[in-house]
């Protein structure tokens, strides 16, 4: 009951009729069992915070671990993955009022090194960047060259004109020019049964 009392003075609700003076000893009393029984509970919530603290930390660990754990392989298997796979060649596509255009940097690349074909509507650009000092040994500060083969593949529109496609490779930029065509316009009947 002392709590509850101490509770009720706390949020300004009183008790009706006030005690008198003994009374009031016997209050003090309460006062020092409701101060003895709220340092109790604190401690008490003290020790469950500091338990869940404890765990969570515990938790926090555990998932950092496995976190790593598992990013350490991926990490590791991408940057030899990326030195071994085949580049991707960056390109420009664009159109003008009569042909379609793909433009490429190549630096670094002998015309003798790039293919470009067309296959199933497909223009497809094979090559290879050739290191200038491959066999050396040499410690690298930074490697951001990409050496070795590459290729992009450009889905071509219907009013492209396949058999007279041009490439030219000015100043290690690859341009390939593709005029278009007179769009064909398909009928098609469909007979009612």
């Amino acid at each position: 009951m002392p709590f509850f009392r101490k509770l009720k003075n706390n949020i300004g609700l009183n008790e009706e009729n006030k005690k008198k003076v003994n009374d009031d000893d016997e209050e003090i009393e309460d006062n020092d069992e409701v101060k003895e029984e709220e340092e109790d509970v604190k401690e008490e919530e003290e020790e469950e915070v500091k338990e869940k603290n404890k765990k969570k930390e515990k938790e926090n660990k555990k998932n950092k671990n496995q976190k790593e754990e598992a990013i350490l392989p991926i990490a590791e298997k991408s940057a030899f993955d990326w030195l071994k796979s085949k580049g991707q060649l960056a390109v420009d596509v664009f159109q003008t009022e009569n042909e379609f255009c793909v433009q490429a940097p190549i630096a670094g690349v002998e015309q003798g090194d790039i293919d470009i074909a067309i296959e199933n509507e497909m223009l497809i650009i094979r090559g290879e960047r050739r290191e200038p000092l491959a066999g050396k040994e040499k410690k690298y500060f930074y490697q951001e060259c990409y050496w070795g083969p590459f290729s992009r593949q450009i889905i071509l529109p219907e009013d492209a004109n396949h058999e007279k496609i041009k490439a030219s490779l000015k100043s290690g930029i690859l341009v390939i020019r593709i005029p278009k065509t007179e769009p064909k316009k398909k009928k098609v009947i469909v007979e009612i049964e």
